[in-house]
């Protein structure tokens, strides 16, 4: 089941809408640059598998929420990269937002991502406005405070935090929107794949301080040692390189165990070993060992 293209079509429908005639022509460009190409879009595919997996009856609200989701991913990124943060200099393989168009434009350019995502996620609803309140508090949770990418990106701000809650807001939360909110855009009850975002969300962040002390620059497509430069939280440094590979393992396995009984499963099962493959492969466990 190739996902890929449904979801680069709903985020092409998407940016659509900020090039309409009269937008401001560098901030139409910036953010067509912040979302296209991405990257493996796995919040996203989750989304539209859970959908899936609980008998989608009508593709549009899941289109919506998973565009959503990664257009709010996207703006987490461009903010996530400004010099008031990480001042990164690339991104996916590329300069970042403010190094190719200048701060200003950048800040404008996240602010603008978060919107769109909103109005994407209630366009997706139209149809079956009895599901958009609870995608509504799902998304809107997922990226505020306390728990949110904003409170994430606030803790950076804090003089101590807790790894755990660190990691859960900036990464963590937006997973978990994807797992629930792929069950709300069908209507089904979304409590049994709540912990399957919570697993792969801290994975994929514990697998990102492990690239972060382990990874070629070029093969991560962005700076390295930044969380150690920034006196971030993070597990390879909590656990050590070794210990934080045997906690994502860990993870991987916590999270393919969590997926609930469904039609797909092994689909599930496939895609999350995939993903932890993409995230740790074998070049940067031997560079890490």
């Amino acid at each position: 089941m190739d996902l890929m293209p449904r979801i680069e079509q709903a985020l092409q429908g998407a940016v659509a809408q900020v090039e309409a005639a009269g937008a401001p022509r560098r901030l139409a460009a910036a953010i067509r640059y912040a979302v296209f190409p991405g990257g493996a879009r796995i919040r996203p595919r989750l989304c539209l598998a859970v959908a899936a997996a609980c008998g989608e009856d009508d593709p549009r609200p899941a289109d919506g929420a998973a565009a959503a989701i990664e257009l709010l991913h996207c703006a987490s990124l461009v903010h996530d990269d400004l010099p008031c943060f990480d001042d990164a200099a690339t991104r996916r393989g590329k300069p970042s937002v403010h190094k190719a168009f200048g701060e200003r434009i950048a800040v404008l350019t996240g602010d603008a991502l978060i919107v769109l995502a909103f109005q994407t996620l209630a366009a997706g609803a139209a149809a079956r406005p009895d599901r958009l309140a609870a995608l509504l508090g799902t998304v809107a949770r997922s990226v505020g405070a306390p728990h949110g990418i904003v409170a994430g990106q606030a803790w950076e701000c804090e003089p101590r935090v807790a790894l755990a809650d660190y990691q859960q807001a900036k990464t963590g939360s937006l997973f978990v929107a994807a797992t629930v909110a792929g069950a709300q855009a069908v209507g089904a009850d979304p409590e049994p794949w709540r912990r399957l975002g919570e697993r792969l969300g801290e994975a994929y962040q514990v697998a990102d301080d492990v690239r972060d002390v382990a990874a070629d620059p070029a093969l991560l497509g962005k700076p390295v040692g930044r969380d150690a430069a920034l006196g971030r939280p993070s597990a390879a440094e909590e656990f050590g390189r070794s210990g934080a590979i045997h906690h994502f393992m860990n993870l991987v396995a916590q999270a393919i165990e969590a997926i609930p009984p469904c039609r797909g499963a092994a689909h599930f099962r496939a895609l999350v070993q995939m993903e932890a493959e993409r995230l740790l492969p074998a070049e940067i466990l031997r560079l890490a060992a």
